[in-house]
């Protein structure tokens, strides 16, 4: 270990720089180091207790998933202004099983019962579940997975190990592709404080599916407008208990994959063979030529890195604008919203939708 001015890499004294000190002052500087672990533990134990605290009774996976994700799942807006609420567990919980860590080989000599011992070990386990619960069931779960692999080492060496088995299964999917790749199955992937519970098994998928669903919107609006749509109904059928749980997931599996691959459903005509092409049919009002033609434009005019480069894409609106025109003079006026030879916003509409491509 490296050391500097007679201390190692963590700022307490080395080997040889211990035996400059007396004995008396090196049992000084341990209990200090205890002391300051502990007030840190007892910060921390405070202040997630205090986030928690408005918690529903019993303080069940429901209740926690209600309070940090929202009352309404699938509910966007809830999800949003609850991010912040979120984050903040997720940052507590992370400075919890540090500050835990710290201390855990020492915890007697710290000062701690056997009896506080185990009720604090408790407490770590309960909020690094309910962490995960939360990251899981609101959909931030891949988005956070870089602080995972650290946080794991510390529960398995410190408290426990099964729950990270089961997390584990989250490292390189989110739950989205889990259900698109394993139906009905997925839901043995999720932690065990939500696969218990049916209520929180619905509210964990129909909050993912919705994040999946604004995420892509932008590639294709209309469709995903669609999704949306049929998600509100599904969601509402199961409020009702006008269907079963089990048919429940098989219909919100289905729904997934609809919204994760969107040519799944087989509703394109064969000329409508790329992600492109389908979100000008769709966004077109279904005009397979129109579409056609835009995205033969598109190819034809788009430069390297065209996207960031205002001259570029000018070139690219241009083209688009040259093709509508020509089907407007043609027909006397074109489908749905894009009547955008007159209109500099539709055809401002189109350009976006094409500038989210990922074909482009």
């Amino acid at each position: 270990m490296e050391s500097v001015a007679g201390c190692s890499w963590n700022g307490w004294p080395d080997a040889r720089g211990i035996r400059s000190f007396d004995k008396e002052d090196v049992a000084g500087l341990l209990e200090d180091r205890l002391s300051n672990a502990r007030d840190d533990l007892e910060d921390a134990r405070e202040t997630i207790k205090a986030l928690c605290e408005p918690v529903d009774r019993p303080r069940d996976t429901p209740a926690y998933l209600r309070y940090f994700c929202g009352t309404e799942s699938g509910n966007a807006e809830q999800l949003k202004v609850n991010e912040p609420r979120r984050l903040n567990l997720y940052k507590m919980t992370a400075a919890l099983i540090r500050c835990f860590a710290a201390v855990a080989n020492e915890l007697e000599e710290a000062g701690y019962s056997a009896k506080q011992i185990a009720e604090i070990k408790n407490e770590v386990d309960h909020y690094n579940k309910v962490r995960d619960e939360v990251k899981v069931a609101s959909g931030d779960y891949i988005d956070l997975k870089a602080y995972e692999p650290d946080m794991r080492f510390l529960i398995d060496t410190y408290i426990r190990a099964e729950e990270s088995e089961i997390i584990s299964a989250f490292n390189d999917l989110s739950l989205i592709q889990l259900i698109v790749e394993r139906g009905v199955d997925a839901v043995d992937a999720l932690p065990q404080g939500i696969r218990s519970s049916e209520e929180a098994v619905a509210e964990t998928i129909e909050n993912n599916v919705r994040k999946l669903i604004i995420d892509e919107s932008p590639i294709n609006p209309k469709y995903y407008e669609t999704m949306s749509s049929l998600l509100d109904a599904l969601i509402a059928k199961r409020k009702e208990d006008a269907i079963s749980y089990q048919q429940y997931l098989q219909e919100v599996v289905e729904l997934t994959r609809q919204a994760k691959n969107p040519s799944s459903t087989n509703s394109y005509p064969s000329t409508m063979n790329t992600g492109a092409r389908q979100a000008l049919y769709d966004n077109l009002d279904k005009n397979a030529g129109l579409a056609l033609a835009v995205d033969n434009a598109v190819l034809a005019n788009r430069q390297d890195d065209w996207r960031n480069n205002a001259f570029k894409i000018r070139k690219v609106r241009l083209a688009i604008k040259e093709v509508l025109d020509a089907a407007s003079h043609e027909t006397g006026e074109l489908a749905g919203e894009c009547q955008v030879s007159a209109t500099n916003q539709a055809l401002d509409k189109l350009l976006d939708l094409v500038t989210s491509q990922r074909d482009y």
